[in-house]
């Protein structure tokens, strides 16, 4: 994953997820990895940002096209178990945001 996330070109919508973990992996990473790969291959995905503290905090920020887009990931099979599995075992809080994103700017010193 590059952190941040490339330039994107808004407007664009972002989905922030913010957790704070149960102890223990019990699959979670692996799980993880699958949902980024496969969120990669859905249409309208443009790209992923993630990190997690040591005491299990995180944010994982998606970035969409569109909300159509976002519907049809949220209701991805296989996502749909993922999500089940989190609130089941791998979270203590959790909490989504959907926005749009309007304007956005930054910079890199290693693209400068």
């Amino acid at each position: 994953m590059r952190f941040p996330c490339p330039d994107l070109d808004p407007p664009y919508y972002a989905v922030i997820f913010t957790s704070r973990r149960t102890p223990g992996d019990d699959g979670y990473g692996a799980t993880g990895e699958r949902m980024e790969a496969l969120a990669r291959e859905q249409p309208g995905f443009l790209g992923i940002e993630s990190v997690r503290s040591a005491d299990g905090h995180g944010i994982t920020v998606s970035y969409w096209r569109d909300l159509e887009s976002i519907r049809a990931w949220r209701q991805h099979e296989e996502h749909r178990a993922a999500q089940a599995r989190g609130r089941a075992d791998w979270y203590e809080a959790y909490e989504v945001r959907v926005c749009r994103v309007e304007r956005a700017y930054g910079a890199d010193r290693q693209r400068a």
